[in-house]
């Protein structure tokens, strides 16, 4: 089975507190009638501290949806390749090791993908396997570990990389004064990710069965209207109750693995506000002690959309991790509204390649020819 590494994670350094996020919203918002619920949502949402790719004063400027794009394919191309370097250190494999990579972002657009950039830039074979995941906004990190799994399952022995680049902050438009735009711009912040999952041997969790659900009829709860000046998130009031439905789905999905949801090792979640973490402790009767990765992204980093699975899951590695053989779930949730979950077991130290033979190349069937 596939092994889940130890994720790298990096933030920008410019950095902006709750209380400049709270100052800026009541300067630039003075007049808006709803701007007193806005600050009370923001001050909830436990937000200590973001880091944005540019200072705040730059931030809050809006050159262009073809400036910010070009700004984003700029800082991806800075910021990524160090954090993919110590992601293969922690996996202990090499960058020609890699046979599938995986981007993930919602947040700037480009094609080719970012992956044949860094396909070229770091020496990757040419035959390196390329998905990008695009529109499925903060559950995109679940989705590419799970694309991973799969992917791995079907070709025991290769390994694939998982990159999540999410500059929060080149989405902001100053002219959005709705209540859920007003929201966001107190609670994205920005990060690059990576991890690798490894076809055999590593630390981590081994990956051992997936899952989506797709709450019925709530594509518009999550969205970005897209116009001329760029991307606008736009956030439905009932997106905090998704919980009460995704709750039963990940009990089942756990159920079926013949674990216990209220009874496992470790929880690796997205956080996109506390209330997703506070109703998934008291739906799954899980003590809200066990989500404390998960809130301590969201108050050190903010959501940083796909990549918080990642540094949640970081954080749990920095804590020593379960116990070897403890189970586990890491679960993102995001626009459609979409849950990604994974289950797995926490292994340590499994040498590679025992007892599977990595395929030739001319053995793997490529996806496309041209």
């Amino acid at each position: 089975m596939s092994t889940l590494c130890r994720p790298a994670v990096a933030v920008p350094e410019n950095v902006i507190t709750m209380d400049e996020s709270l100052d800026i919203a009541r300067r630039l918002h003075a007049d808006n009638p709803r701007l007193p619920l806005a600050l009370r949502l923001i001050a909830n949402t436990g937000v200590r501290r973001r880091h944005l790719v540019q200072p705040i004063e730059r931030t809050l400027r809006h050159p262009g949806f073809e400036a910010r794009n070009l700004l984003y394919q700029e800082q991806a191309k800075l910021r990524v390749p160090p954090v993919i370097r110590r992601a293969l250190a922690n996996a202990e494999v090499e960058i020609r090791d890699i046979d599938l990579l995986i981007y993930v972002s919602c947040t700037g657009f480009g094609m080719p993908s970012m992956t044949a950039w860094l396909i070229n830039e770091l020496g990757m074979r040419s035959d390196t396997r390329q998905l990008p995941i695009a529109q499925l906004g903060c559950a995109a990190g679940g989705a590419a570990i799970n694309r991973a799994h799969d992917f791995c399952t079907a070709y025991p022995g290769l390994n694939a990389l998982i990159v999540a680049c999410e500059f929060c902050s080149l989405c902001y438009q100053p002219d959005d004064a709705d209540i859920g735009s007003l929201l966001s711009d107190g609670l994205f912040g920005d990060a690059v990710a990576a991890a690798v999952v490894r076809g055999a041997g590593g630390t981590g969790v081994r990956l051992e069965r997936n899952g989506s659900y797709l709450i019925p009829h709530t594509q518009d709860w999550i969205s970005y209207a897209v116009k001329d000046t760029g991307f606008h998130f736009r956030l439905d009031k009932r997106v905090p109750t998704t919980m009460a439905p995704l709750a039963p789905v990940i009990d089942d999905l756990v159920a079926r693995h013949e674990w216990d949801a209220s009874a496992l090792d470790f929880y690796v979640v997205h956080a996109g506000g506390p209330r997703i973490l506070d109703d998934l402790s008291r739906f799954l009767g899980v003590v809200p002690e066990a989500f404390r990765h998960s809130r301590a992204t969201l108050t050190e980093y903010g959501n940083i959309a796909s990549a918080v699975v990642f540094d949640a899951l970081d954080r749990l590695y920095a804590a020593g991790g379960p116990a070897v053989g403890g189970h586990g779930i890491v679960a993102g949730f995001g626009p459609g509204i979409t849950a990604e979950m994974a289950l797995g077991t926490w292994v340590a130290g499994e040498p590679a390649g025992v007892g599977v033979r990595r395929p030739t190349n001319e053995e793997v069937p490529s996806w496309s020819t041209a």
